[in-house]
C-alpha cells in the first residue's frame, strides 16, 4: 500500500511539473507575441511621426534655401531646395520645395534674359 501511494505521489508530482512548465511556456510565447506587436506599433507610429514632422537636417536646408532665395540667390536656393528633395524626396516639405524651386527658376530665367539694346 506504500508504495502505491508513493507512486501516486511521485506520478502527481510528475503531472504538476510538466502541467507548470506547460503554463509557463505559454505565458513565454504570449509575452513575445506581445512585444513583437508592440514593437510594431511603435514602429508604426513612429514612421507616422517621422512623415508627420521634418526633421532637423530636412528643416535646415529648407531654411537655407528659403533664406538664400530672399537674399536674391536664385542658383544658391536652387541648388539647397535639390539637395533637398534629394535626400529626403518623402519629406513633408517636398511640395513646398518643388513649388519654391520653380519659382526660383523664373526668377533666375527673368534676371538672365537678355534685355533691350539701349538707345544711342
Amino acid at each position: 500500500m506504500i508504495w502505491f501511494l508513493a507512486a501516486a505521489l511521485v506520478a502527481s508530482f510528475g503531472y504538476w511539473l510538466w502541467r507548470s512548465l506547460r503554463r509557463m511556456e505559454e505565458r513565454r510565447a504570449a509575452a513575445e507575441q506581445r512585444a513583437a506587436s508592440f514593437v510594431l506599433e511603435a514602429r508604426g507610429a513612429g514612421v507616422a511621426v517621422r512623415n508627420a514632422t521634418p526633421g532637423v537636417q530636412e528643416q535646415l536646408l529648407h531654411d537655407a534655401a528659403t533664406k538664400a532665395a530672399a537674399a536674391g540667390e536664385p542658383a544658391l536656393s536652387i541648388q539647397l531646395y535639390a539637395r533637398l528633395l534629394s535626400r529626403f524626396p518623402q519629406s513633408t516639405l517636398a511640395a513646398q520645395a518643388r513649388s519654391a524651386v520653380e519659382e526660383q527658376k523664373k526668377k533666375l530665367a527673368t534676371a538672365t534674359a537678355p534685355r533691350p539694346a539701349a538707345p544711342g
